[in-house]
């Protein structure tokens, strides 16, 4: 007879170790460990994900949007770029980022406006909505992150920054490529 675990219910997760032993029972060469370590970051990112989408919905913006505003902040104050370098930055067509930046002129997140010095470009600068809008999710950010790390000590911390640093470096380099 064979005992198998029953099939989890409809909309219910396989805990990791279930998840690892049904793929070392359909693929026996599997490494457990490292399919411990990537299911469980790959959880992670999406729990997290859903985490920031939820506080972004509370303050009224998208995840898109959110990626505008970044960009903004990161480039420093006057806090403006053009629309080109906003979709480069982003990896948007230029099409793509125009309908984004009429939404959030609409919602007053950002402004869009001819440079002076050059009647030919165009700026898109942050609003003190959108600044307010960026600093309030960063705030809530960081009330859920310090939660989310609050069984890691200051040590660990450090070692995990460090370990997952690497990890992303390998992929972003083009040392990882799935086959």
């Amino acid at each position: 007879m064979n005992a198998r675990r029953p099939a989890p219910e409809t909309g219910t997760e396989l805990d990791i170790a279930e998840q690892v032993a049904a793929y070392q029972r359909e693929f026996p060469t599997v490494d457990p460990q490292v399919e411990t370590i990537v299911s469980s970051l790959s959880r992670v990112a999406r729990r997290m994900g859903v985490a920031y989408s939820r506080q972004l919905t509370v303050l009224g913006i998208t995840s898109a949007e959110w990626e505008v505003l970044k960009a903004l902040v990161v480039a420093g104050s006057p806090y403006q770029l053009g629309p080109g370098e906003l979709a480069k930055r982003l990896g948007l067509t230029p099409a793509a980022m125009t309908h984004r930046i009429d939404r959030m002129v609409t919602e007053g997140l950002v402004t869009r406006e001819r440079d002076e010095a050059n009647r030919v470009r165009v700026i898109i600068a942050l609003t003190e909505n959108g600044r307010d809008k960026w600093l309030e999710s960063m705030r809530m950010a960081a009330v859920f992150e310090e939660e989310l790390l609050q069984d890691v000590g200051p040590e660990e911390r450090g070692v995990l920054s460090g370990l997952l640093g690497r990890m992303l470096t390998r992929i972003e380099d083009g040392g990882v490529r799935p086959e």
